[in-house]
């Protein structure tokens, strides 16, 4: 996979809002938010898109939502949006696995 914005964070290349971290992810505040609150939890392994994930990073994503969730609580989020776009076509831009997370607002059904 090739260097992105997002590798450049966990490298510290790049200046971020990190509001979490351990060994496997990293959680840092969007600089384009699209609600009050909105996060994003990054893999420190590069993975391009949800469906390079293979079953060995099964634990891995389970990871990533469990900290989405526990980051969200602490950023006193009760209702929240996880969002996953994977490929150009469902719009994602950064080619590092990433899962948003956004709250802080209500939000409707179907997204545009």
């Amino acid at each position: 996979m090739s260097e992105t914005i997002f590798s450049k964070i966990i490298d510290r290349e790049i200046p971020a809002d990190i509001v979490y971290e351990d060994d496997q992810c990293l959680a840092f505040r969007d600089i384009n938010p699209q609600a009050p609150v909105h996060f994003l939890v990054i893999p420190r392994k590069p993975i391009a898109k949800l469906s390079d994930a293979d079953e060995g990073d099964k634990d891995l994503l389970g990871h990533l939502l469990l900290v989405a969730g526990q980051v969200a609580r602490e950023q006193g989020l009760e209702d929240f949006r996880l969002n996953v776009n994977n490929g150009a076509g469902a719009s994602q831009t950064v080619f590092h696995l990433h899962v948003h997370v956004l709250g802080g607002r209500p939000f409707s059904w179907p997204p545009g």
